[in-house]
């Protein structure tokens, strides 16, 4: 199952909030192309079930149910890869609740950047030493449009999503040179379980999981960024380009007053 991918960034891939989703695709389009796989999330019913089904492609597949909030991810990650080359990381996790900043307890908000900031960090501070080391490597970080633009009523979820693009982008910068490829993935809309709950429908340039996970990994290696999708392409254009920063806001406001 070798291939021109896996040969680049095998031969294991980690991915970060892979039980189901945009996480599940990104697993099963990594397997596709031959790697073999540690896949992380809290539910390890929902990973098992993932992994017998990607273990039919024949590639290794190893999970661990990790709370990415947890204190002690750094040496939690180094368990669970001990002896096995991760050439790849995927950091897809994230923690999304809606509300406005004062609705939400301190507790909840904290939770917020501990998985989609923290998280993110202390997994990329973990494993691309060893890719430096070897000269090759990707580190994959899924970010999102509501990061370029304040996004209220998920206020610290796009403020995260902010440090996720900048930080990306600084690591494509610094890492690159040293053979590792870092992209952020600004995404829209995904159709996953999680937004059906939150959704009374697709909204405008609202895409596969599927689609989001190749489009990411095509992308690697071109570019500090990608936003997957026609449709979102010209919305981060228009809020970015044409649009005040107050307007962009405003349209931001009227968006996810329906998720509420």
């Amino acid at each position: 199952m070798s291939s021109p991918f896996s040969a680049r960034y095998g031969p294991f891939a980690l991915v970060a909030g892979a039980s189901e989703g945009l996480g599940e695709a990104f697993a099963t389009s990594l397997a596709a192309r031959g790697l073999s796989l540690v896949l992380l999330a809290r539910r390890q019913d929902k990973l098992d079930a993932l992994a017998v089904r990607l273990r039919e492609r024949g590639v290794e597949v190893v999970t661990a149910a990790i709370d990415l909030a947890r204190s002690d991810l750094e040496s939690a990650l180094a368990e669970v890869t001990q002896g096995r080359e991760i050439g790849l990381a995927v950091y897809n996790a994230a923690y999304a609740p809606v509300g406005e900043v004062l609705d939400r307890p301190i507790d909840d908000l904290l939770r917020i950047v501990d998985v989609n900031v923290r998280g993110p960090l202390v997994v990329t501070r973990a494993l691309a030493p060893a890719m430096v080391a070897r000269g090759r490597g990707g580190i994959v970080l899924m970010s999102s449009l509501a990061g370029f633009q304040g996004a209220p009523r998920i206020a610290t979820y796009a403020a995260t999503k902010a440090f996720t693009t900048v930080l990306a982008e600084s690591l494509w910068s610094e890492l690159g040179p040293r053979g590792v490829h870092v992209l952020a993935s600004c995404a829209g809309a995904i159709r996953t379980p999680g937004y059906s709950k939150t959704s009374q429908g697709d909204a405008p340039g609202t895409l596969d999981a599927s689609a989001v996970a190749e489009a990411s990994l095509d992308a690697l290696g071109h570019g500090p960024t990608v936003v997957p999708g026609a449709t979102n392409q010209i919305a981060r254009f228009v809020l970015g380009r044409m649009l005040s920063r107050r307007a962009a806001i405003g349209i931001m406001a009227r968006s996810t007053k329906e998720l509420t």
